[in-house]
């Protein structure tokens, strides 16, 4: 691997990478690099100042040429581990007709989906929430957040309000919320939803494994019941470089 990266990374190299300033060079090097598996997904990529030294530019030079591949999204930094070239990034399409549960969507697929949990617990509601699940004075409502994973593949952030009615101990939800609500008998039959574009701020952006702005897709979703009751409320933030959202549209009479 050394004597590939003093390839990669050579002075002659750089000279031969057509016009333009030395970062641009830099960043097509490493570019190339990922793209014939010179470096794979995975690989970490030396410090920036041994990256200088090899190439005999800048640190400055060196720093924004990895800048730009991790806006990208072809290179990722982790806090502490230093910078790695990302997995590439498979979309998933998801229509809108239907009302299913992500762990029913990407099996679908014949995708291995999972979640890790970052929240359970029973709390006082919100006023919103409290507005939109219709709950009573003295209701408590449960909180389930949580990091949904497609094939190793971090996809979303979901935060789930259920009415503690309907679920008064959100620690039996195990993979799948639904799943558990079918169980009480309290399954949503149809859901509105709102789609918004937003920017990842930087706590999101770790979970996701994106930069810091890159684009998102924000959902808020109300689930019903068959009578009309409102059985829960979901905001879930997507990245926008890995979904994309179809509807299908008909004619309707005029």
């Amino acid at each position: 691997m050394t004597e590939d990266l003093s390839h990669i990374f050579s002075p002659e190299r750089l000279l031969a990478g057509g016009t333009g300033p030395l970062y641009v060079k830099l960043r097509r090097a490493l570019e190339d690099a990922v793209k014939v598996g010179t470096l794979k997904h995975g690989d970490a990529l030396p410090p920036e100042r041994d990256i200088a030294e090899y190439a005999a530019v800048s640190r400055v030079t060196v720093r924004k040429a990895i800048d730009d591949l991790v806006a990208e999204g072809i290179l990722v930094r982790r806090h502490g581990s230093g910078t790695f070239v990302a997995k590439p990034v498979s979309k998933v399409e998801q229509r809108l007709s239907q009302l299913t549960s992500f762990t029913e969507d990407m099996a679908r697929r014949g995708m291995t989906a999972r979640s890790e949990w970052l929240h359970k617990g029973v709390h006082t509601p919100s006023p919103d929430e409290m507005m939109i699940l219709g709950l009573a004075a003295g209701t408590k409502v449960s909180r389930l957040s949580r990091l949904r994973i497609a094939d190793d593949q971090p996809l979303a952030i979901e935060h789930a309000s259920v009415s503690g009615e309907f679920l008064p101990d959100p620690s039996t939800v195990t993979a799948s919320l639904y799943a558990e609500l079918e169980k009480r008998q309290v399954r949503p039959v149809r859901a509105v939803q709102r789609i918004s574009a937003t920017n990842m701020k930087e706590a999101d952006a770790g979970l996701l494994g994106v930069p810091v702005g890159a684009a998102g897709l924000s959902i808020e979703r109300i689930s019903y019941l068959g009578s009309g009751r409102a059985v829960e409320f979901t905001r879930s933030l997507y990245r926008g470089d890995a979904y994309d959202f179809v509807a299908e549209l008909t004619i309707g009479s005029t």
